[in-house]
């Protein structure tokens, strides 16, 4: 743990969840800290994953989970002939619009936990050969989701980060907070 997930009021299971979905967006958010587009594309290691392409997945992913939960599409529909272009910055995008449309992208999730009337209320899985046919989630589930997404590609983004230029999760947490670490 880098930060800590302060407790919700009692009784306040939407706040404490999305308490915790922010504080995973902010471990992806600090691994950007100080980088410019072309650190935040860098492959400093073995894998094909950069910073400016996890930012985007975790971005399009909140975004689609939510636009299913309220019965929307998603922005961006991905399959066999854009999947490539998931962890990939391209055609005009930056870091810095992606994370604006991040800051969108979270206020709206918010609002709509907040707003429907139980977080037992259920949605429809999309039709895809992975999820059980006519299968349904609550919206606890999509936050219990956007928590587990969102810290696998923190942790990856710690590493990515540490990879580039030495900085570890403590460091860009002191940094954000204008403290040094140690």
């Amino acid at each position: 743990m880098v930060t800590h997930v302060a407790a919700e009021a009692p009784g306040d299971e939407r706040g404490a969840l999305l308490s915790f979905i922010e504080e995973q967006r902010g471990g992806v958010r600090r691994a950007l800290l100080g980088l410019t587009d072309d650190q935040a594309a860098a492959r400093p290691s073995a894998s094909e994953l950069t910073l400016g392409g996890l930012l985007k997945h975790v971005v399009e992913v909140e975004q689609s989970w939510l636009a299913r939960a309220k019965g929307e599409p998603p922005a961006v529909r991905r399959d066999e002939s854009n999947w490539h272009e998931t962890f990939v910055l391209v055609d005009g995008e930056s870091v810095a619009s992606q994370l604006a449309l991040w800051k969108e992208v979270a206020a709206a999730t918010e609002e709509h936990v907040r707003s429907v009337p139980s977080l037992d209320d259920t949605f429809p899985l999309p039709a895809e050969p992975w999820f059980p046919p006519d299968g349904r989630v609550s919206v606890r589930w999509l936050c219990l989701h956007l928590i587990r997404e969102t810290a696998r590609h923190a942790g990856h983004a710690d590493i990515i980060r540490e990879s580039l230029d030495g900085r570890t999760a403590f460091e860009l947490v002191a940094l954000e907070r204008g403290a040094e670490w140690g």
